[in-house]
């Protein structure tokens, strides 16, 4: 009985592992999708997840809902904070602060 208790919290922290890594590889995508639409520069390329819960898609049904924070530059020389909201694989929302643009 244990044996089997300790192989299905194995296997179940495997899976949120892997879970997890693909995720992130959609949050990169995302960030640095953003970063581009608004002639931003995307920094480190990554993203650092900072929360994760529960949440509703549109059919009610739950899936985890993680929180993002990346940073981006206009100019090579600043940092703006930004963040993004996974639930599940759908981008559900986004911020980046206002900045000055560079003038070309």
């Amino acid at each position: 009985m244990l044996e089997s208790l300790l192989l299905a919290l194995l296997l179940l922290a495997a899976w949120f592992w892997l879970d997890s890594i693909s995720k992130r590889e959609i949050a990169i995508g995302f960030g640095r999708e953003l970063a581009n639409r608004c002639n931003l520069q995307l920094l480190d390329e990554t993203v650092a997840c900072n929360m994760i819960r529960f949440g509703r898609d549109s059919r009610g049904h739950a899936q985890l809902q993680r929180f993002y924070e990346f940073e981006v530059s206009a100019n090579g020389a600043d940092r703006l904070q930004c963040n993004l909201q996974l639930l599940g694989k759908q981008l559900q929302a986004w911020h980046i602060p206002p900045y000055v643009q560079p003038i070309q």
